[in-house]
C-alpha cells in the first residue's frame, strides 16, 4: 500500500471517483490515515475549526483554502473588493483612478451593492437616485439560485422585511444577511437569450499568488427570451442563468443543457462584433479575475495544504462590458449533458495533475510551480514571483483599455502564457 494515495471524498461524483481510480489511488474512510481529500465546504470548516479541528501533515492536502469564504460568500467578496480599492486609492496607485463621475476606471467591475440588513439607509439613499432602477436580492450563504428575486420598488423590500418575521431592519442577529445588487439590465443578449459565464480558476498559492484559467469554461443561457419589462421580475427563467433553475423550465433543451463552449462565444463575438473588441473583453475578464484574488490574498489563510478550483461567474453587458457576479468554492460537479461529463472530467484530470504532481503521495512544502507539461487545459494566469521580477514600471500599462494593455504584457516562460504585468 505504501506509495500510493490514500483518497478520501464526500462528494459522491463519478467525474471525481474516476479520476482517482484511474490514478490507482486508493480510497479510504476520513478516520483512517489519508493523503488527498476532496471535501465539500462544510467539512473544511470542522478540518480548520478551533474546536474540532486537527493538524494536517506533511503529505496531506486538501481542496480548499480555510477561509474561501472571503472570497465565495457573496457579501465578504464585495467587502474585500471595496476595501481592496480603498487601499490602492490611499496609497495612490494608479490603479485606483476614478473618472469625474468619480467611477472607478480600472476596477469598476462588481455592480453597486449593499448588504442587507445592515446598509440598508445607504440602500435606500442610492435607491432614490434612480427609482426606475432594478435591482437584485441574494442570500450570502446561498447557490443555485435559492432566494434569488428581483425588485424595483421600495415596499417590495419592506415587505421581505416584514415575511422575514423581522419587525425592523435594526436586529440583525435575527436575519438572514442578503446582499444587493443593481441588476444589469443591459445584458448582452444572443438569440434574444440572457447568459452568463461560467469560468473556473486554480489557485495553488495565495502568497505569492499563482492561478491559472481554465481554457474549456462555458456560457449558460436562459431558456426564455430576454425582456427588462417589469412585469416579468418574477420570471427566474428569464433572469437567472443557474441551471438548477433552468432545467425545470418547459424550453429546457437535455441535449445541450443550454451551454455554448467560450470559444465558441468567442468566435460568435468576432465575427459579430470584430477581433480586437473580442480580445479586450477577454483581457477584462482575465484582469477582473486577477484583481479579484489579489483583493482577497492578504486576508486568505494560505496553508500549505491546500488549493483551490473555484467557479467564477461573469456577466457581459451590451457594451461588451464584463462584470464580476460571484465566486463558486464548490463549482457544480453534476454532469447535465454528455459533453458537460467530459469537460467536468478532463477539469479535474487536469486539476490533480497540478495540485498532486505526477499523481504521488503530495509534499505539501513543494514550491507549487508545476512544468508546462502537466497543465493540461489550464494556462497560468498570474504569477506574482513572475510578476514582481518583471518590474513594477510595467504597472500602469497593465490595466484594461491602454494602448498597452495586458495582453502585450505577456512574456513566454518555457512556453507558458504568464500575464506578468498585472502588478
Amino acid at each position: 500500500m505504501a506509495g500510493r494515495v490514500k483518497w478520501v471524498t464526500d462528494i459522491e461524483k463519478s467525474v471525481l471517483i474516476n479520476n482517482f481510480e484511474k490514478r490507482g489511488w486508493v480510497q479510504v474512510t476520513e478516520n483512517e490515515d489519508w493523503n488527498f481529500y476532496w471535501m465539500s465546504v462544510q467539512t473544511i470548516r470542522n478540518v480548520f475549526s478551533v474546536e474540532t479541528g486537527y493538524r494536517l501533515s506533511d503529505d496531506q492536502i486538501v481542496n480548499h483554502f480555510p477561509n474561501h469564504y472571503e472570497l465565495t460568500r457573496k457579501d465578504l467578496m464585495v467587502k474585500n473588493i471595496k476595501r481592496y480599492r480603498k487601499e490602492l486609492e490611499k496609497e495612490g496607485s494608479p490603479l485606483a483612478e476614478k473618472d469625474e463621475n468619480g467611477k472607478y476606471l480600472y476596477l469598476d467591475f462588481v455592480p453597486v451593492t449593499y448588504m442587507l440588513p445592515a446598509d440598508y439607509n445607504l440602500f435606500v439613499e442610492e435607491f432614490r437616485k434612480s427609482p426606475s432602477s432594478t435591482w437584485i436580492m441574494k442570500p450570502c450563504g446561498k447557490a443555485q439560485g435559492k432566494g434569488i428575486f428581483l425588485i424595483n420598488k421600495l415596499s417590495q423590500i419592506k415587505k421581505w422585511s416584514r415575511d422575514s418575521k423581522t419587525s425592523s431592519f435594526v436586529s440583525q442577529s435575527t436575519k438572514e444577511a442578503y446582499v444587493i445588487s443593481l441588476y444589469i439590465n443591459n445584458p448582452l443578449l444572443i438569440g434574444g437569450r440572457k447568459f452568463d459565464l461560467r469560468l473556473y480558476v486554480l489557485v495553488s498559492t495565495y502568497r505569492p499568488l499563482r492561478c491559472y484559467m481554465y481554457k474549456l469554461g462555458f456560457c449558460r443561457f436562459c431558456t426564455v427570451k430576454y425582456t427588462p419589462s417589469t412585469s416579468e421580475l418574477d420570471n427566474m427563467f428569464v433572469h437567472l442563468t443557474n441551471v438548477a433553475i433552468q432545467k425545470h423550465g418547459d424550453d429546457y433543451n437535455h441535449i445541450h443543457g443550454g451551454k455554448w463552449t467560450v470559444n465558441n462565444l468567442r468566435l460568435y463575438l468576432e465575427s459579430t462584433r470584430g477581433r480586437e473588441v473580442t480580445s479586450k473583453l477577454f483581457d477584462e475578464i482575465h484582469w477582473i479575475i486577477v484583481q479579484s484574488l489579489k483583493a482577497v490574498a492578504p486576508v486568505m489563510n494560505n496553508d500549505k495544504h491546500c488549493f483551490e478550483c473555484y467557479g467564477y461567474d461573469i456577466i457581459i453587458d451590451d457594451k461588451l462590458k464584463p462584470w464580476l457576479i460571484e465566486v463558486n468554492a464548490s463549482p457544480s460537479l453534476t454532469s447535465s449533458t454528455a459533453n458537460d461529463r467530459i469537460l467536468k472530467y478532463n477539469l479535474i484530470n487536469d486539476t490533480l495533475n497540478i495540485a498532486v504532481p505526477n499523481g504521488e503521495i503530495p509534499d505539501c512544502k513543494w514550491n507549487k510551480s508545476p512544468p508546462k507539461e502537466v497543465l493540461g487545459n489550464y494556462e497560468i494566469l498570474y504569477d506574482e514571483e513572475l510578476a514582481q521580477g518583471d518590474g513594477a514600471d510595467r504597472e500602469l500599462r497593465s490595466r484594461p483599455g491602454q494602448p498597452v494593455g495586458p495582453r502585450a504584457g505577456r512574456s513566454r516562460d518555457s512556453g507558458r502564457s504568464v500575464l506578468t504585468t498585472w502588478k
